[in-house]
């Protein structure tokens, strides 16, 4: 019985082992299996919960920003959980991904809902926020692409980190700044602080400490106290906006 052409043999059947190596390969085991670590599972988790904040915003204005803030503090954990267990490969780029969706994305949607709430169907003043936010969303895409070519492996970067910025506007949504015209200026300036040359220094793990405490006391706790945490927030993350790139060396 004939099995085909020499041709065939060599080409066909050559083909159809290599697609049942594939196979093969696919039903063993999942493909990140072996090369991401817990790291890159807290990254993911940053990702999934700048989706969350992302829905949130057309629900709950107030529950988005702490799940905002909830995703800038699974970003500063898997730092220490890769300095603890060693990084990946793929981690830098797994990471400027999340913070996409978590600190690009999810703040300008936010912006937008409340402007939307606020100014209805004021077309030219809706259409202005959206363009901002939507210029927000673009330079947190090439801050975040500049870091990882040139910043990621340094003690310090160029222009406004993405989570400042994100936590800036989350803050000011809890502790009650939500006039849809100083969100959009601020969300310009902090586009444009993005893509400056001003250098940051990264925080001492002490003085991060400090602000994820304060940070998570703000997602957890509601009422009065939940907004005295909130602007205790604020107030930290804006004096390290103004202050930190020339008083916070040393």
């Amino acid at each position: 019985m004939s099995h085909g052409s020499p041709a065939e043999r060599a080409f066909g059947g050559e083909n159809v082992r290599a697609k049942g190596q594939v196979r093969n390969r696919i039903g063993m085991k999942p493909r990140f299996v072996g090369r991401l670590g817990p790291a890159d599972a807290v990254t993911a988790g940053n990702a999934a919960l700048g989706f969350v904040a992302s829905v949130l915003t057309a629900i709950d204005v107030r529950l988005a920003a702490k799940a905002i803030l909830l995703a800038a503090m699974a970003d500063g954990l898997d730092g220490v959980v890769a300095r603890r267990y060693g990084g990946t490969d793929a981690g830098p780029y797994l990471d400027s991904l999340a913070d996409v969706v978590s600190f690009g994305v999810a703040p300008a949607l936010l912006v937008v809902s409340l402007v939307r709430a606020e100014w209805g169907f004021d077309r030219l003043r809706v259409v202005g926020a959206v363009t901002v936010a939507a210029l927000f969303v673009a330079a947190a895409v090439v801050r975040l692409a500049l870091y990882t070519a040139y910043d990621s492996g340094s003690d310090e970067t160029v222009g406004v980190p993405t989570t400042l910025a994100a936590t800036i506007l989350s803050a000011g949504v809890l502790v009650g700044f939500v006039d849809p015209m100083l969100l959009v200026v601020l969300s310009a300036i902090m586009a444009a602080l993005m893509l400056s040359d001003v250098t940051y220094p990264d925080l001492h793990a002490q003085d991060a400490l400090v602000m994820g405490v304060v940070q998570g006391l703000a997602i957890v706790l509601s009422g009065t106290l939940g907004e005295g945490f909130a602007f205790g927030l604020l107030f930290l993350a804006l004096g390290y906006l103004f202050l930190g790139p020339r008083f916070y060396w040393g």
